[in-house]
């Protein structure tokens, strides 16, 4: 019985991860794509305003 003791965790995990993957490629696109889209363009936006005009960096950054 110990190879089953062995064994368990990896299977578990292995499962779980499967289940992780499979939630992660079915939620792609989807009605909330452009809603999505629109964030990460938002934040992308947001980063370029933030930057500074001369193209030195930030203060603390090297």
């Amino acid at each position: 019985m110990d190879y089953v003791s062995a064994l368990l965790p990896p299977v578990v995990m292995a499962i779980f991860f499967t289940a992780v993957v499979r939630t992660i490629i079915k939620s792609q696109g989807g009605p909330n794509k452009s809603k999505e889209d629109a964030a990460v363009d938002a934040a992308f936006a947001r980063a370029e305003a933030a930057r500074q005009p001369d193209g030195s960096p930030e203060p603390g950054k090297a």
